[in-house]
């Protein structure tokens, strides 16, 4: 168990997006936020005295794969009735258009874990791993965290959040990709 902790915004994302089932809500219409993102580390100090090196997300891509999806761009999701009338608008350069299984800031917030914990897990050889990251909507009081599903049989320590009270699980931690919804780190 590790004593380090730290945490890095990533912000200045401007992303257009509908969630068309929310047929009870003005967010069935294309809105847009400047979504920002704040990202818990959690690791063994480095040689530098580090939990993480935040220069690496220039180096190791995470800037340019973020800017990428959600800056300036349209996210849409891949069962949108309307998906085809998008796919045009981007043809005709009108958006640029961002296909995801699924929208909306808890799912923002699950996509950018899962980004920056594999490329972390990478970089530090399994030294760092995310906890967890909540998405912003900008300009709002709303946010969304993602946290990995935890395995019932491991022991649960105490973190410092801004609650206080917040129960991570360690160690073993399942954490679903798109490619593979039972990865285990």
């Amino acid at each position: 168990m590790t004593q380090f902790k730290s945490t890095k915004i990533f912000d200045g994302f401007s992303t257009a997006f509908r969630q068309w089932r929310a047929t009870h809500s003005h967010c069935q219409y294309v809105h847009g936020y400047a979504l920002k993102f704040k990202v818990w580390f959690e690791g063994e100090l480095d040689s530098m005295n580090y939990v993480c090196d935040f220069g690496c997300f220039k180096r190791n891509g995470i800037k340019d794969e973020l800017a990428n999806q959600f800056d300036h761009t349209t996210v849409v999701a891949a069962d949108d009735p309307h998906l085809e009338i998008f796919k045009k608008m981007d043809k005709a350069g009108l958006v640029q258009l961002r296909v995801m299984e699924h929208v909306g800031c808890e799912r923002y917030a699950e996509w950018v874990y899962n980004l920056i914990n594999k490329k972390m897990q990478e970089e530090t050889d399994g030294r760092v791993r995310v906890l967890k990251v909540e998405s912003f909507e900008g300009g709002t009081n709303n946010s969304a965290i993602y946290y990995p599903l935890l395995k019932e049989n491991n022991p649960v320590t105490k973190n410092d959040d801004e609650s206080g009270i917040t129960e991570y699980k360690e160690r073993l931690v399942e954490v679903p990709t798109d490619n593979n919804p039972k990865t285990f780190i």
